[in-house]
């Protein structure tokens, strides 16, 4: 019987490890699409199949306990790695663990690296504690549908999840879902507030600008694309007043026009990091 263990020895839990940076490192464990994978058709996982659930981005769709569903919020996902690592997000902190997959079920490790954001994002605790509670030290029976996996862990939990389809850059609405102050200093990114929530997104065109939302008033500017970087000109804002909640996430994402930012693109998340520090993580509009 085929046995794939996964590990997440690379991953060392330091302290004060940004939220943003948490993010991308576990990224990295969904690069690539590993070679003999068999990605078509359905039913449990297999030899063949337990390949098939490696190198792709799985966002969760819902957790059910009890009799009772709960949606996912935007940008909770799992990833297995084909190079041996796992890792994802529920929905407002990172997490990585271990896991082997054999047969037709999964078995997952205690946390090996969390990250320990509050998000005030209504319902996201109350989420992610569900789903950690679902895959954490868990196994779970596996069943992959085309581009749908299912979970069904021994303590009565269903996890259901879909395979990410990869955004493009341009044309795409990103809803920026955390933020902070100083990502290149390595602190902790921040889930927006729940009054924030769908008033914050960008949208570049192949024009050359990023036109978009940045809370409370709307935003243009000029937007270069260049090698794993966007240099964003000054920006162009109508001028209403909101409140403070609102006032003080513009004034952060304002920081990032007028000079250059770095940029990641993994399948339907965009970061963005700015020289001077603010950072963002957005989803691509469903």
């Amino acid at each position: 019987m085929h046995t794939q263990r996964l590990n997440l020895s690379a991953l060392s839990p330091r302290v004060g490890l940004s939220a943003l940076a948490v993010t991308g490192l576990l990224a990295t464990a969904a690069c690539g699409t590993e070679s003999g994978s068999d990605d078509s058709g359905s039913g449990s996982v297999g030899t063949r199949q337990a390949t098939g659930i490696t190198g792709k981005q799985w966002n969760v769709e819902s957790v059910t306990a009890d009799g009772k569903t709960r949606d996912a919020p935007a940008g909770a996902h799992i990833e297995f790695g084909k190079d041996g690592r796992v890792g994802g997000n529920y929905g407002c902190n990172s997490f990585g663990a271990t896991a082997e997959i054999k047969g037709d079920t999964i078995t997952i490790g205690d946390d090996a690296i969390k990250t320990k954001k509050a998000c005030t994002a209504e319902g996201a605790m109350d989420f992610e504690s569900q789903l950690g509670g679902a895959i954490s030290g868990s196994t779970a029976k596996v069943v992959v549908n085309d581009d749908k996996l299912t979970l069904t862990t021994e303590d009565g939990y269903t996890v259901k999840l879909t395979a990410d389809k990869p955004a493009e850059l341009y044309g795409t609405k990103w809803n920026v879902t955390a933020m902070t102050k100083g990502a290149a200093k390595g602190e902790s990114g921040v889930a927006l507030a729940s009054e924030a929530k769908g008033k914050v997104h960008l949208t570049f065109d192949e024009d050359g600008t990023v036109r978009g939302q940045l809370g409370c008033n709307k935003v243009t500017a000029k937007a270069t694309v260049g090698d794993g970087t966007i240099t964003l000109g000054a920006a162009g804002t109508t001028r209403k007043m909101c409140s403070a909640s609102l006032m003080d996430t513009e004034k952060t994402l304002l920081k990032l026009f007028g000079g250059t930012v770095k940029y990641q693109l993994k399948g339907s998340t965009l970061t963005l990091t700015s020289e001077n520090g603010p950072g963002v993580e957005a989803v691509a509009a469903k």
